[in-house]
């Protein structure tokens, strides 16, 4: 029986070298793996800064069209306005030509009676005759 108590001391003896490299391994596995909570939480704050950011890009692209759709607006009211502008030399040039006695300058009259001028109603006579 000396001989079994000799190999079961040194199957003991191995196993307890045995062990400690293998807590060393797994203790060095998880120290490479991070332990899920702090995993998660680093996860979904690295996530809703992502998201953040493409938010605040998207805000900033609505913002940039909205500021061209405004100058194109502008520019549009000024293009407009140009036009008036241009429409009125012509409507007073056209207004002090015409007979008011002629059969389009009675037309005119009677056209004229539902707006606020005539310079106003030749603006927009000329303007459908464009």
């Amino acid at each position: 029986m000396d001989s079994i108590d000799k190999l079961l001391a040194e199957l003991q003896t191995e196993c307890k070298e045995v062990q400690p490299q293998q807590q060393s391994k797994s203790a060095t596995a998880k120290s490479f793996m991070p332990s899920s909570p702090k995993s998660a939480s680093f996860m979904d704050k690295l996530l809703a800064d992502v998201k953040a950011d493409f938010a605040e890009e998207d805000a900033a692209i609505e913002l940039k069209r909205q500021q061209e759709l405004e100058q194109e607006r502008i520019q549009q009211e000024k293009i407009k306005a140009k036009q008036i502008e241009g429409l009125k030399v012509q409507a007073k040039e056209w207004l002090a030509k015409v007979d008011p006695l002629s059969s389009e300058g009675l037309w005119f009259e009677r056209f004229a009676e539902s707006y606020p001028s005539k310079l106003e109603a030749a603006i927009e006579y000329l303007r459908s005759n464009e």
